[in-house]
């Protein structure tokens, strides 16, 4: 008789990899919220993401409703399907079809979801401050969750248990990335480069990209990571005023100009057909042994 099949394995669920955050045991779920053995709980939203945020406290650096409704249209739009294509083809090259991937500062999960299509047998989670981010990450992908988190604080991830670390104009916890990761995975990171919307700088106010950005790339995560290989990728970009102010409101700019403030500055600065520089850095990170 022919051997019989192995049984097939249980689905991988996107929140498996997901520890307690008061206490760090494993989390399961139960009903409308993952639980841990001590009788911490979660909810999950309606929405599909997990808030892990005690109280609902707001994290102060998180995006609002404006920035994320600015990026959801920009990234629909297909404006940074450059750097959506680019990510995903870094993400296929480095790692395994079927790696556990931690998008940390997930943003509407866009880009988490365009690797989870490079990798067909991977599984995702995505964290971020900003409850309107993660409503909508939790929706993004079939193999995708998401939930609430500071990114600054000890991450609810089990040790060791990521293949894959994307970090997309995000803060870096270097630390607590290199502890998350396997011995053999990948941190990915995306940083805007010199030049990077240049054009609208002066006309809508935005932030100026910081100089030797990419030195201080490297010295931040130098003590765990090591550098295995960068990219720039980019080019000119046709907008209307409207495309304009929505890649504005969508960047660190968002948290400090209101969009009819900014809708009111290109009205007045820009003509309704402009065009716009993209540049942005994509950088592979190996973890240091020992770290």
């Amino acid at each position: 008789m022919p051997a019989a099949e192995p049984a097939p394995s249980a689905p991988r669920r996107p929140f498996a990899e997901l520890v307690c955050p008061q206490c760090a045991d494993e989390l399961t779920p139960r009903g409308d919220s993952l639980v841990c053995p001590r009788g911490h709980s979660y909810d999950l939203a309606r929405q599909g993401y997990v808030g892990l945020l005690s109280g609902g406290r707001r994290v102060p650096s998180s995006d609002t409703a404006e920035m994320v409704q600015a990026r959801a249209d920009t990234l629909s739009g297909g404006l940074y399907s450059h750097l959506t294509d680019a990510l995903a083809r870094l993400a296929a090259a480095h790692c395994p079809s079927d790696s556990r991937v931690l998008d940390a500062g997930t943003g509407t999960g866009h880009y988490l979801a365009a690797v989870l299509d490079a990798l067909p047998g991977a599984v995702g989670l995505g964290l971020d401050a900003s409850k309107y981010a993660v409503r909508r990450a939790a929706r993004a992908h079939p193999r995708a969750g998401a939930a609430t988190w500071d990114l600054w604080q000890p991450l609810p991830v089990r040790t060791g248990s990521t293949d894959l670390v994307l970090n997309v104009f995000a803060p870096r916890n270097a630390a607590e990335y290199h502890r998350v990761i396997t011995p053999s995975g990948v941190l990915l990171v995306v940083t805007p480069a010199d030049g990077h919307l240049a054009e609208l700088r002066e006309p809508l106010g935005l932030l100026a990209v910081a100089e030797a950005k990419k030195d201080r790339l490297e010295r931040s995560l130098g003590d765990h990571f090591e550098s295995a290989g960068a990219e720039v990728v980019g080019g000119r970009l046709p907008l209307t005023r409207e495309q304009a102010v929505g890649l504005v409101l969508m960047g660190p700019t968002g948290h400090h100009v209101s969009a009819a403030e900014l809708h009111g500055r290109a009205a007045r600065e820009l003509p309704d057909g402009c065009t716009a520089t993209t540049a942005f850095r994509l950088s592979v990170h190996r973890p240091r042994a020992g770290a």
